[in-house]
């Protein structure tokens, strides 16, 4: 398991955002040397992880829990098959392209340590936006990648560390309970009953979805349910 690229972007004014200003990140692409991860600060005023990444839209992206965006090469190219086009690294918008992890069968609360220091948290999984479909520019896009429900993973920084192209990626801790990315990402899309499961990921899951897991036990009277406002 390693990483076979660390992936920022610099801020571009494009027409497919509802970002402030219409400018996105999301056009990732490989670092040539070592990026230092660090936590970037809480959702709203803190950006991304890794320093020299772009993060446009605090209202929805970047900060604590979504520090850190994790893609596996292997569903790039599941995509690259389906799609019929070349799918470079970073061009989902992710920091790390993996190779040899099952990022979106990663559970809640899950640590990886990359290289010698970094160590970052899984939170959640990606919920698809406008700036992804209009970024990858394919018909029906947030439908096919939401039925897919490969997200590849948020993770939020445990240890600050330095991190490069080909480091290693080692699971040190694996909580005991199956909710993983895949599972998260199902329940807060297109498979609502599966939200009371979501709570025994406890506080190690991004606060929306728990949030919304406690509001669905809860009962209608507090659910209140709207589209999660987390993404890329």
């Amino acid at each position: 398991m390693k990483v076979l690229t660390v992936n920022v972007g610099r801020a571009q004014a494009v027409g497919h955002t509802n970002a402030p200003g219409g400018r996105t990140g999301i056009d990732k692409r490989p670092a040539d040397g070592p990026v230092r991860v660090a936590e970037p600060g809480p959702e709203g005023v803190g950006g991304s992880g890794l320093a020299g990444d772009a993060v446009c839209d605090l209202r929805f992206h970047g900060g604590t829990h979504q520090a850190v965006y994790a893609f596996a090469r292997e569903e790039l190219d599941f995509w690259e098959r389906e799609l019929g086009r070349p799918l470079a690294n970073g061009t989902f918008g992710e920091n790390l392209t993996t190779s040899g992890l099952d990022v979106s069968g990663a559970r809640i609360g899950e640590r990886w340590r990359i290289g010698r220091d970094l160590v970052l948290e899984v939170t959640s999984g990606r919920i698809p936006c406008r700036t992804f479909a209009g970024h990858l520019d394919e018909p029906g896009w947030m439908k096919r990648f939401t039925g897919r429900a490969a997200p590849g993973a948020y993770l939020r920084v445990v240890t600050p560390g330095e991190i490069r192209a080909g480091d290693p990626i080692e699971v040190v801790r694996r909580p005991e309970h199956e909710v993983t990315v895949a599972l998260q990402f199902r329940a807060v899309t297109t498979e609502r009953a599966l939200l009371p499961r979501l709570l025994a990921a406890e506080e190690a899951l991004h606060p929306v979805p728990l949030r919304k897991a406690r509001e669905y036990v809860a009962g209608p009277a507090t659910a209140g349910w709207e589209r999660v406002g987390f993404g890329h």
